[in-house]
């Protein structure tokens, strides 16, 4: 890794011989800065941006919540690390809850500084890529609603349009929760009847009593309930576009009124012998194989037929992964929790590797269920529905159920033998998550971590973290 490409930590202590010591402990890995008070690290900050900085609370003039604050006034993704005293903890605590990223107290193990720096420069740059995910979702393709920028979606976007423009009956067909609505919507939007109404209805949500009534209308006294007369859907979408989803449900007695409203452009109300002109587009969807429900004698042969003049597939889910991240960040934002800004990688890639049978819809539940659950900035793994149990497995590597345990007893402990044990904790679930990103391989770990190889077999061995356990079979 060239010097230019390294990452850059500012370092701010009025003691020479701590900015000499982290010097020598981040140089290799980092590009280190080093300021001698608040003031030079200040007038450091309004020159250059830095991805860490390492800053001793107490200092003469500027002290670190001073640097603290310039930090997050000019460069709020930068993070910062405190360094301070064991009697200063509580003060390094209330560092944190003012946006700091950690401290360190004094004395401090050399792996222990290089950990932290590298979980800070972690959270920067997962903090970028949410940025870039955001930026991303800003410029994605969409048509009406249609997210996507998968090749699928891409010629999904184009079909539709293409469609669009010419007046002819489209069957949209697709796995439950694949947008096929949004798909209707997108071709009537796209349509020269945008103008005139859209009219959606599930037929298979239809008492069978009540189909032909909805679709077509009734005139007064044609049943008993029908105190007036009421137009149907076909009339209430006249000029513009009936949506008729799940049509694979309808009762076969009203298949073959449907398919003589179109073939003759007009329908009957229940009760009356007089036709009424409509002048509709229908768009039909369904889940089921409809030429299969034709053969088993569960639908109409010639309704098919009518309805087939153009077929357009819905890609699920699963064969487009690369739009779940757009999906997911999508719906983050509509969930109305600002503060949630994103989700971590590892909950990210356990979105990518679940199959989704519920498609697009199963995910937006997981998300606004996630967004409701968590308690940090950011989605994790454990804030995802239990049926990702096992897309969450992979994402995270199961880490030993010491570690958890560890983390319940917490509260048992003294805070200093508390908030090492919790730093254990984190620690043990970051290398184990490096080990799983990298599928053991130290050397490529230890880059993106940002420290020699041999420190992280250090901090390896010293976590109880093997990386012949997360070897990728070939």
């Amino acid at each position: 890794m060239s010097t230019s490409s390294k990452p850059s930590v500012l370092v701010v202590d009025d003691k020479e011989n701590m900015r000499k010591l982290f010097s020598r402990i981040l140089g290799d890995a980092y590009v280190v800065t080093e300021a001698a008070d608040g003031e030079q690290a200040i007038a450091q900050l309004s020159s250059r941006a830095f991805d860490v900085v390492v800053t001793d609370i107490q200092m003469p003039g500027a002290d670190g919540f001073a640097v603290l604050r310039e930090v997050k006034h000019r460069a709020p993704e930068t993070q910062v690390i405190l360094v301070t005293a064991y009697a200063s903890i509580p003060k390094a605590v209330e560092a944190i809850k003012e946006g700091a990223y950690d401290y360190l107290s004094k004395p401090f193990d050399p792996d222990e500084v290089a950990l932290v720096v590298a979980r800070a420069l972690e959270k920067r740059r997962q903090g970028h890529e949410a940025a870039g995910l955001k930026a991303r979702l800003a410029v994605a393709p969409e048509l009406h609603g249609l997210l996507g920028g998968s090749a699928a979606m891409q010629a999904l976007h184009g079909l539709l349009s293409q469609v669009a423009t010419r007046d002819l009956t489209v069957l949209l067909t697709g796995e439950t929760g694949t947008g096929k609505e949004l798909a209707a919507r997108a071709v009537h939007r796209e349509s020269p009847r945008a103008a005139k109404p859209f009219v959606a209805v599930n037929c298979g949500a239809l008492p069978a009593e009540l189909v032909e009534s909805e679709l077509f209308g009734h005139a007064k006294g044609a049943f008993t309930g029908a105190t007036a007369a009421k137009p149907g859907l076909f009339e209430e979408a006249h000029g513009g576009t009936l949506f008729l989803d799940e049509i694979g449900d309808l009762p076969l007695p009203v298949q073959v009124k449907l398919n003589r409203a179109l073939q003759e452009k007009e329908v009957r109300r229940v009760g009356t012998t007089t036709p009424v002109k409509v002048d509709v587009r229908v768009v039909a969807a369904t889940h089921r194989d409809l030429s299969a429900e034709v053969s088993a004698g569960r639908f109409r042969e010639d309704l098919y037929y009518r309805l087939n003049v153009v077929t357009v597939q819905l890609p699920p889910l699963r064969e487009r992964r690369e739009d779940v991240p757009l999906l997911a960040m999508h719906f983050l934002s509509r969930a109305g929790r600002p503060e949630v800004e994103g989700f971590t990688p590892e909950a990210l890639r356990a979105l990518v590797a679940h199959d989704w049978p519920g498609n697009v819809r199963q995910l937006e539940n997981a998300v606004a269920r996630a967004v409701a659950v968590t308690k940090g900035p950011r989605i994790t793994p454990e804030d995802l529905p239990p049926e990702l149990n096992t897309a969450r497995a992979a994402a995270t590597g199961a880490t030993a159920p010491g570690v958890r345990a560890a983390s319940d007893s917490l509260a048992k402990l003294p805070y200093r033998e508390a908030v090492d044990g919790a730093r254990d904790s984190v620690s043990r679930e970051y290398l184990s998550a490096l080990m799983l990103e990298f599928g053991g391989n130290v050397t490529h770990a230890a880059e993106r971590a940002g420290m020699e190889r041999e420190s992280l077999h250090r901090l390896l061995k010293r976590y109880g973290v093997r990386s012949e356990d997360f070897k990728r079979s070939e």
